[in-house]
């Protein structure tokens, strides 16, 4: 009969080893996940210094692109770890495939907004920096900030952050006012059918090729758009740079009140007819 102790001193050695053995690959893991978390940080932070220094890279794709690197050098890190340990990647990925098919039947919002921001990536109606709007209406909207994988930043125009679920802004209409380098601006103006309506066109149409913002072409137009019931309805309409839209738009209703004022045009407002009737008349 073999002695307990004997084979205790037999085993010993073994096992120290397979001790030895584990402790190194522990801190060897701990190393890979340390200096692969770290490489993923630092890849990110250089790898956006460089985009932003990029001017034909579109600023809407950075964060996606920063994020599909970094959590790809991750996965990359934490299957070497397992491979340290022994572990069968092969197997551990067809684990990992069935674990994310129940994730995704339970998460479907999530992953529909993930494919809805893939989706506004490719498609690209709208860029960092554009003004949208979106919904029944377009009653929603502000400056794009960020596209990304789940939910798209915007700020609106008194300066309120909003996320907002990529599904919901790619499943509706999308109006983007900054897409186009050229904007019309449309505006009317009512005056008394006592004044003179040729010399406010003129009037107009003087304020209008005062502004060099103003393009020549297209031309501009003050057409009569509707005679009105107390009024007869100017239509000005003229074509500037998108970016200079505002503050074209704000001076020229401005230029042209001035003007009015000076050559005693008046701008009509909304006018009510009431007809009230003496009780003993109606009586009778």
């Amino acid at each position: 009969m073999e002695n307990p102790v004997h084979s205790l001193i037999v085993w010993t050695p073994q096992l120290q080893m397979r001790v030895v053995d584990g402790i190194v690959n522990l801190v060897a893991a701990i190393l890979i996940l340390v200096i692969g978390w770290t490489i993923a940080a630092l890849i990110n932070k250089w790898l956006g210094r460089v985009l932003e220094r990029m001017p034909r890279f579109d600023p809407t794709l950075r964060p996606p692109l920063l994020a599909v690197i970094r959590y790809g050098i991750v996965a990359v890190t934490v299957i070497a770890v397992l491979q340290r340990f022994g572990v069968e990647t092969t197997s551990l990925i067809a684990i990992l495939g069935a674990i994310g098919l129940a994730i995704g039947l339970a998460l479907q919002g999530t992953l529909s907004n993930v494919a809805s921001g893939v989706m506004l990536l490719l498609l690209r109606p709208f860029h960092a920096g554009d003004y949208i709007t979106y919904g029944a209406g377009g009653t929603m909207g502000g400056t794009v900030r960020e596209v990304g994988l789940f939910r798209t930043i915007l700020i609106t125009a008194d300066l309120v952050f909003v996320s907002v679920p990529n599904s919901e802004i790619f499943s509706t209409s999308i109006t983007n006012y900054s897409r186009e380098p050229v904007r019309r601006i449309n505006f009317i103006l009512r005056i008394p059918y006592s004044d003179n309506v040729e010399k406010a066109q003129a009037l107009i149409m003087e304020e209008v090729k005062k502004d060099t913002r103003i393009m020549s072409s297209p031309a501009p137009v003050v057409p009569i758009g509707e005679l009105g019931p107390s009024s007869v309805d100017l239509i000005v309409r003229c074509w500037a740079r998108n970016a200079q839209y505002w503050d074209v738009l704000f001076d020229l209703q401005k230029a042209i009140k001035l003007r009015f004022d000076s050559e005693n045009i008046t701008i009509s407002a909304p006018q009510q007819l009431v007809v009230m009737r003496d009780s003993a008349a109606k009586a009778q």
